[in-house]
């Protein structure tokens, strides 16, 4: 037995090159040239480029290996990761209280918005970084740079619907090949100018960062691009496991992204002129157009990464609560987490190309990166303390002291960042406090929604008598009823009882519940309560990276008492049509938000997988 684990694990590790590291992985592309650029107003000499590279060198053992690698990703939410599985985790761990829970909600929500920063940046910088490399083959490419980067991005999201599973088997030797690359490319230089070595004493580090007086921030907001892609360790933690993460970053990953960073650093020294673009300086002439394919390929990869955790972070905000239902589309029979969310999809696809057109280059586009990343890496940390402190039960100081220096190092990372709010920081920025607003708005809603349901409709338990009474005409089937709150009496009932003035002989009030946790077992998929003859209680419970299917948990009931013939069953689905008041308990645009994601939100039809054919939609109006 001990042989095929061994292969799950290689395979795993093999895979997990490919899609966690793809985003780090990349960064080599334009970090080293972004700290010696004219805002940052750096001199190229021996000292600073020693200096410069061991402050990368440092950053990435501290906040990848020390903070992701060895602390975050033990804070697993029963084997999944990323922050909206993280929140879940510290406000069930935590959340002695409803407000204190909900302050952790509402914060694990922002670090979430600011995720969609990210997935907007990094498609635009990493390709736009690639493609440049044709202008050091000849300037004459220069006008082509552009266009041939939003062919490519445009490309890569209209693929997205047909999945990744086809391409997806490529990703990890392929960027098993570009880390080899990057490795050797650095090593030849390294042996050409071996004293940038030194970079490996964090003194160097120190000394660089204590030189720079006022510009200090200016400095870090360029070093820090070295570590964005770090998140992505956690998100994924699901998909591969902790094991796999760490052998691929400690084997491979960090090997060779330090050669390259310090390859680069010699290169500059014996080389000043290749600043340029010291990366793809590191290749001789004949080989610039095969590294420029490798590095768009990679590029392409990270991209798919970052977009494909979009759109799993976004069905985990919608099964949390936190947005409204969109259509997913499941492109793989075998792979549960391969997704498609065309909503989501169009969106980052046009924010993409505001970003890459309005940018126009990666040493810009540079100048916008950084503050989201790093305010969602603080938020990650915050939120580990509450899980360390109450999920696992650690005194108070050692919690502090597992997270203090970090939530410290996150701070200045993100003050450093800061600097770059008008150089195009804003938009990210921006851009997380809209979702935010949204999120925020959203679970509000719902909440005074939910309310206004409790307060009007009838309870269940009185309601029983009068379904069971002779005079009111019963069909043959099966009637489900899906509801909110399972001690109310669904709307759709009381409109078909109304209008129709018939029960069908079978009667199930449906109540599904997303917890916070990510997966609920079969075995617990269903709770199911007779209340009375031919009337029954269904509760299905899914976890926020369960696949919700109606049909499939119905057939669950048998095991309990109850067996529906699903050819022969109606549902019947309440639709509220929200209509905002002057006298709300929201502000007024926020009203006219709900309103209109209330309008958009995709039918429960679709997120349940219930068959259209056999569904009933009776519509009410609700004043909030």
């Amino acid at each position: 037995m001990g042989q095929p684990q061994k292969k799950g694990v290689a395979a795993l590790t093999v895979a997990a090159i490919g899609v966690v590291y793809g985003d780090i992985g990349t960064s080599p592309l334009y970090t080293v040239k972004e700290i010696f650029s004219e805002p940052t107003g750096i001199a190229l000499t021996p000292v600073n480029l020693i200096g410069a590279v061991s402050a990368i060198f440092w950053l990435l053992m501290l906040v990848v290996t020390l903070k992701y690698v060895m602390l975050i990703l033990r804070a697993d939410n029963r084997g999944e990761g990323g922050i909206m599985a993280l929140v879940a985790l510290a406000a069930r761990a935590a959340g002695k209280t409803p407000q204190r829970r909900a302050a952790l909600l509402l914060v694990g929500a922002f670090g979430a918005s600011l995720f969609y920063g990210d997935g907007v940046i990094t498609p635009a910088i990493s390709v736009l970084s690639a493609v440049e490399g044709l202008e050091v083959m000849t300037p004459r490419l220069q006008p082509y740079v552009l266009p041939i980067s939003i062919g490519i991005l445009v490309g890569l999201f209209i693929v997205q619907r047909h999945g990744t599973a086809a391409v997806g088997r490529w990703f990890g030797p392929t960027v098993i090949v570009w880390f080899g690359t990057l490795a050797v490319a650095g090593a030849v230089q390294i042996a050409r100018s071996p004293q940038i070595l030194q970079a490996l004493n964090p003194l160097y580090a120190i000394e660089f960062l204590a030189a720079r007086g006022a510009g200090i921030f200016a400095t870090v907001g360029a070093v820090v691009l070295a570590v964005t892609g770090a998140e992505a360790l956690y998100a994924d933690l699901g998909h591969f496991g902790k094991r796999p993460i760490r052998i691929a970053w400690t084997g491979l990953v960090l090997p060779a992204l330090a050669v390259n960073y310090l390859g680069q650093g010699a290169l500059l020294i014996a080389q000043p002129s290749a600043i340029e673009n010291p990366f793809f300086r590191l290749f001789p002439e004949p080989l610039l157009l095969p590294a420029v394919v490798l590095a768009s390929i990679a590029t392409v990869i990270a991209s798919q990464a970052v977009i494909s955790g979009a759109y799993s972070m976004t069905q985990q905000a919608i099964h949390l609560g936190f947005l409204p239902r969109m259509a997913i589309t499941y492109t793989s029979a075998k792979e549960m987490g391969q997704i498609y969310m065309p909503a989501v999809n169009w969106m980052l696809l046009a924010a993409v190309l505001v970003v890459t057109t309005g940018f126009r280059s990666s040493s810009n586009l540079a100048g916008a990166y950084g503050i989201a990343v790093t305010l969602m890496m603080l938020v990650t940390t915050f939120l580990t303390f509450f899980v360390v402190r109450h999920g696992w039960n650690y005194p108070l100081w050692l919690a502090l002291a597992a997270t203090a220096f970090f939530i410290l190092l996150d701070a200045l990372l993100v003050v450093a960042c800061s600097a770059k709010f008008f150089d195009g920081g804003w938009f990210t920025l921006a851009l997380g406090v809209v979702l935010f607003a949204v999120m925020a708005t959203w679970k509000r809603g719902r909440e005074l929604l939910f309310e206004h349901i409790h307060r009007e409709d009838p309870e269940v338990t009185g309601f029983i008598d009068l379904l069971l009474r002779d005079d009111i005409k019963r069909v043959a089937g099966t009637a489900v009823y899906a509801v909110a709150d399972p001690e109310r009496v669904p709307q759709a009932l009381l409109h078909n009882l109304k209008h129709n003035k018939v029960l069908h002989e079978r009667i199930v009030i449906l109540n599904v519940v997303f917890h916070e946790v990510p997966w609920i077992s079969f075995d617990k998929r269903v709770e199911v309560e007779s209340l009375a003859r031919g009337v029954w209680k269904v509760r299905v419970n899914y976890g926020f990276m369960n696949q919700p299917d109606i049909p499939q948990a119905l057939t669950l009931c048998r095991t309990h008492g109850l067996d529906i013939n699903l050819f022969e069953t109606s549902y019947f689905l309440s639709r509220e049509t929200v209509v905002p008041t002057a006298q709300g308990k929201m502000v007024r645009w926020r009203e006219r938000l709900f309103e209109t994601l209330s309008r958009n939100a995709a039918s429960v039809v679709d997120l349940f997988r219930i068959p259209s054919n056999s569904v009933i939609e009776l519509g009410t109006r609700v004043h909030l």
